[in-house]
């Protein structure tokens, strides 16, 4: 896919051809060929899982950072991927759901840490990395007011008096911060660096591994790594090919207890997203990092076109692939700088009303669904923290900014868990919260790996979370529970 200027093309290539092209966009300089060879089963392996990512737009992924940057091949990158052809990541005999980022900073992060309620699957783990050293250190001085109207122009309210680090994650990293003077009054990390590189730069909070002092009409972060520092270390990579490293070898250090396996794929389409946003979070070397949609991408069921009788076109728009129709039992509303993009949402909150209705045995059922426009609009109308990212009050779907379900690859996997919630919850009503938690995780996502099995939580856990990183671990917990029995051959409404 292509980017041309202000416009889009939506382009076709075969797969080798797009991966010497996504490598030569994703590598480091000067990368030995192991480095280069174990980066490029890395993007086959993701782009395997992912594509279906820019489906309701016509095409497979686009060349963003949302996606995987793309920019023209080399023979070094052209080399790699004839070299690795039709090699992939397979876990348990099934492709895997890979992330890689510029740089751990010598300590890999796991993906809930990053995306709460994403899967952590064993072959993710923190662990120490000594390949990359801890390379980048970076330092960024932002002044008060520049700060100040990142925040507000991320939906934030108020006067920022003060930013300090509240809490830290089991990798080290910043959890969340608390902004004194602002609503609401705390903001993770990752979230911390989307609305400064949304409003003022990518450059200047590289990765969530930095401390934060105050020094006068400023804030001054430090800090190292670049990137959410989940899966391949693109750095770390680049320094073990150089130490005599294979590239199977490589992958083994990154990816414990995945095998290489043989994919012979289809030619992709691709293309940039139908309209100027907001670059959102892709696996990418830059600073944006990687979206946790490899994961819902390749566990969601597949689509199921809605019957035809469900589905009109309006006199007033014409009838084209580009429109899509208007399916008059989803109720799409939003903010009205989104409008543009209703046609957009309705197909794909459609798509994924089919799926997780098929998945669950039942009739499609009436959706709507309500965009936010800031994080204080979701907690005012939800109760919840805004780092929940998506509720359901009485028969209404509430969600987080687009731009900001985008950014963290999680409006899909937000719609699948919250459509659940619409089937299940007036089946489930009177049960413990992990229950009803459990059915969303796991019918969002069913073919995730399963979690290490622990306590089911209670319900304090999942309705009232401490911090971000506290939802995402009992989410994963109540969706082992809910696997558990399933596995044990329940049906679904009698988990108890």
């Amino acid at each position: 896919m292509l980017r041309n200027g202000t416009s889009y093309e939506v382009v076709s290539l075969p797969m080798e051809v797009y991966v010497a092209r996504v490598l030569a966009g994703e590598a480091a300089p000067e990368s030995p060929p192991a480095a280069l060879e174990a980066l490029a089963i890395a993007i086959r392996t993701y782009t395997v899982t992912n594509r279906a990512r820019h489906a309701a737009d016509g095409f497979d992924l686009c060349d963003q950072t949302h996606c995987q940057v793309m920019r023209n091949a080399t023979p070094a990158t052209e080399r790699a991927a004839r070299a690795t052809a039709e090699q992939i990541l397979l876990y348990r005999g099934s492709p895997a759901t890979v992330f890689y980022s510029a740089s751990c900073g010598g300590r890999s992060e796991k993906p809930s840490n990053v995306w709460p309620g994403a899967e952590n699957p064993p072959y993710l783990p923190i662990h120490d990395d000594d390949g990359c050293g801890g390379f980048p250190m970076w330092s960024a001085e932002i002044a008060v007011a520049d700060l100040q109207r990142a925040l507000t122009a991320g939906g934030f309210r108020g006067t920022l008096r003060d930013i300090r680090i509240q809490s830290r994650n089991d990798s080290g990293r910043v959890a969340t911060l608390a902004l004194d003077g602002m609503t609401p009054g705390a903001i993770s990390g990752q979230d911390l660096r989307m609305v400064v590189g949304r409003t003022l730069g990518f450059q200047h909070i590289q990765s969530t591994q930095f401390e934060l002092r105050h020094t006068g009409r400023a804030f001054r972060f430090t800090g190292r790594g670049a990137g959410h520092g989940v899966g391949m270390c693109v750095i770390g990579s680049m320094k073990l090919a150089g130490a005599g490293q294979t590239a199977a070898s490589i992958l083994a250090r990154y990816f414990p207890g995945t095998q290489i396996g043989s994919y012979a794929a289809p030619r992709l389409t691709a293309a940039p997203p139908p309209r100027e946003t907001a670059p959102a979070a892709g696996p990418s070397r830059d600073a944006r990092a990687v979206a946790p949609a490899p994961a819902a991408a390749a566990a969601a069921p597949p689509p199921v076109a809605p019957p035809a009788a469900r589905a009109e076109i309006p006199e007033n728009r014409p009838s084209s692939p580009d429109v899509a129709p208007v399916v008059t039992d989803v109720v799409i509303n939003a903010p009205a700088g989104d409008l543009a993009e209703r046609n957009t949402l309705l197909a794909i909150t459609d798509r994924e009303r089919s799926g997780v209705a098929k998945a669950m045995g039942v009739t499609p059922p009436p959706i709507r669904v309500q965009f936010h426009a800031d994080n204080d609009a979701f907690e005012r109308a939800t109760g919840q923290p805004w780092y929940a990212l998506s509720a359901l009050t009485g028969n209404q779907i509430e969600l987080a900014p687009l731009w900001l379900l985008r950014e963290r690859g999680m409006l899909e996997r937000a719609l699948r868990r919250q459509i659940v919630h619409v089937i299940a919850d007036p089946v489930l009503p009177a049960r413990p919260a992990w229950i009803r938690e459990g059915a969303s995780a796991y019918f969002a996502d069913p073919q995730a790996p399963s979690a290490a099995r622990q306590p089911c939580p209670q319900d304090v856990e999942l309705l009232r979370p401490l911090s971000q990183g506290a939802l995402g671990e009992a989410l994963a917990r109540a969706r082992a529970c809910f696997e558990r029995q399933l596995s044990a051959g329940r049906d679904w409404r009698r988990v108890r």
